[in-house]
């Protein structure tokens, strides 16, 4: 039985990848020269058990992990107190940019797949091409993973 409330709205390993799948957008968050958080949202893919997403090599974000690889990822819904649910990952950052042309593009590959499914198959290479010519993607290493199921409680708070 579980001892305490974060025991019994925890999310199991198949409930988390689940959950996951269900989601479209990512939020990311990473830390700014001032110390900041600079937080966005993005599509992403999930590669071997790791998230994954790319965005503009030039990009804040990219800035941002260059300098501190350290980076928390959030997928959540829900929109009353039961039935809230969410996955928060921290890790590390790992960035294949443009000196990796196959890194990006296989992450491109993934993402496009899972979020661009009205690519008519003769044009979907083509399009990974133009969506990895100008970008960096990141796959993030976890450290901590955190999930809430409040649909768990029942009810009963």
């Amino acid at each position: 039985m579980p001892s305490n409330r974060r025991d019994l709205i925890r999310m199991t390993d198949d409930e988390m990848a689940s959950f996951i799948e269900e989601q479209k957008s990512l939020q990311v968050a990473c830390h700014d020269k001032d110390g900041s958080i600079h937080l966005s949202t993005l599509w992403f893919a999930v590669l071997e058990g790791r998230l994954a997403f790319g965005t503009y090599t030039r990009s804040q974000k990219i800035l941002n992990l260059q300098r501190n690889d350290r980076i928390t990822l959030l997928l959540e819904d829900g929109l009353t107190y039961e039935a809230l649910r969410g996955v928060m990952i921290k890790g590390r950052a790992i960035l294949h940019g443009p000196d990796d042309p196959e890194a990006v593009r296989r992450v491109a590959r993934a993402v496009m797949k899972r979020n661009e499914m009205g690519v008519p198959e003769e044009h979907f290479e083509p399009a990974v091409a133009l969506w990895a010519a100008k970008r960096t993607v990141v796959i993030v290493e976890p450290e901590t993973v955190i999930s809430w199921d409040h649909t768990k409680l029942d009810g009963v708070y």
